[in-house]
């Protein structure tokens, strides 16, 4: 029969363990996003996008505005 302090230590070291495989996949993860986001092709596309959202962006409000006034 297992004690408390067999499980605790057990816990303990599971945690550790655990812990420090999870920093290391984290990292992995967040090293490869960068690598994603710095990528020529990538910027080029945000750009495009955000520049698309930007020509939308006044249109959005105007037809907004009619909504909301033109309600009886």
């Amino acid at each position: 029969m297992f004690s408390k302090s067999s499980l605790l230590v057990g816990f303990a070291a599971g945690y550790v363990l655990g812990s420090r495989a999870g920093r290391e996949r984290y990292e992995q993860i967040k090293a490869g996003a960068t690598k994603v986001a710095q990528n020529p092709k990538v910027q080029a596309a945000a750009d495009r996008a955000q520049d698309a959202v930007s020509e939308q962006a006044s249109s959005v409000v105007d037809a907004a505005k009619e909504k909301v006034t033109s309600r009886p």
